[in-house]
């Protein structure tokens, strides 16, 4: 039987391994003879499931001890409006640093609850997509908030440098660069991200927030699904849990803790982001549009410069059992998504096939 790599942006492709154990546990968790979807949440069995993950989540992410780690429902979506109503403060105002499609949705929602402001990092007037200077410490006093997002999925654009804030929070959408590879989190006031790219399934969504931060009250008027001091204070349990979500991340965590954690998982995201632009950079077929110090190495975009032909590419390519390489519809063109769990062997078939592809189409 042909392999089947797996390239979308997400709901992505997960470690077999830990699809593997969850087959055999489906039907008896934890000898209990039922499924961890079947048990009572606020059960024993569930609760330490729960600690062991948040601990291995630590362990995994070098996360300090003066951090909440929320386990939410709504996607990185929901923690859009989440986020001003929780972190605006005595300024009332929060600055938005926009480099793509997902940072400027997160600004428009934002706007329906805090006054901003939005600077975006992308230098105009070049033919690659290229982030500008990153040091707003003269200016972020005056916000409660300076947001950003990492890595933008769609355009391939990832921003390597955290931007220099001075003292001020500095939230992070890293829903697609969430676990790819070490960072200081003390850095960050809050880290937030949706599961389905490098964490787990889709349902759940991840945030890690400083303590110091937890100042809303739960009579304030945020409602309380969406507030960060109600869910700490509730374990992430203020209603129903997406509970098979939360066991799938735990299993995740584990399956990375035992491969070498984060220092294993950065050596291998680079080998393979490095064979794939290495291939289009030598290729006079494909083209990719993001400077080099900015290339993502978990959504890698390319095109041939022919819409018809990059639709005839996406179709023989899942013929070949590469699936998913359909670019956004914002962006275009074609898009390999090479999160953690994507093998290097995977990355070495999409490399094969372009070739293949190319010398077959070449006029």
């Amino acid at each position: 039987m042909q392999d089947v790599f797996n390239f979308s942006a997400g709901p992505a492709t997960m470690p077999k391994a830990v699809l593997e154990k969850a087959q055999q546990e489906l039907l008896n968790w934890q000898n209990l003879h039922t499924s961890v979807m079947e048990v009572s949440h606020r059960g024993e069995a569930f609760m330490k499931m729960v600690a062991e993950a948040e601990q291995n989540l630590r362990k995994l992410y070098h996360v300090p001890d003066n951090y909440k780690i929320l386990f939410l429902q709504g996607g990185a979506r929901g923690q859009f409006a989440a986020i001003p109503m929780n972190l605006l403060g005595k300024n009332q105002k929060a600055l938005y640093l926009t480099s793509g499609h997902w940072s400027k949705l997160a600004a428009q929602e934002a706007r329906l609850f805090a006054n901003l402001d939005e600077i975006d990092l992308l230098e105009q007037g070049k033919d690659t997509l290229q982030v500008g200077q990153l040091d707003f410490s003269d200016i972020a006093s005056k916000y409660d908030y300076v947001h950003y997002c990492p890595n933008e999925t769609i355009s391939g654009v990832e921003i390597f440098d955290v931007p220099n804030v001075g003292n001020t929070v500095l939230v992070a959408d890293m829903s697609s660069c969430i676990l790819s590879r070490q960072i200081d989190i003390s850095k960050f006031g809050m880290i937030y991200a949706g599961a389905q790219k490098n964490l787990g399934p889709s349902g759940i969504t991840l945030v890690i927030i400083r303590e110091d931060l937890l100042t809303q009250t739960e009579q304030s008027k945020i409602p309380s699904i969406w507030n960060y001091t109600v869910q700490a204070n509730r374990d992430s349990m203020i209603n129903t849990p997406p509970t098979f979500a939360w066991y799938l991340c735990g299993l995740v965590f584990e399956h990375w803790l035992a491969q070498g954690g984060l220092p294993a998982i950065e050596v291998q995201n680079k080998e393979k982001a490095l064979l794939l632009y290495t291939y289009l950079d030598e290729s006079d077929f494909y083209h990719n549009n993001v400077a080099v110090e900015n290339r993502s190495e978990m959504n890698v975009t390319f095109t041939t410069g022919d819409s018809e032909l990059d639709k005839c590419f996406v179709a023989e390519a899942q013929e070949h059992g590469l699936l998913a390489l359909k670019g956004h519809k914002v962006q275009g063109g074609m898009r390999a998504s090479i999160y953690n769990a994507m093998p290097l062997s995977g990355v070495v078939a999409l490399v094969t096939f372009m070739e293949y592809f190319a010398n077959t189409h070449k006029k």
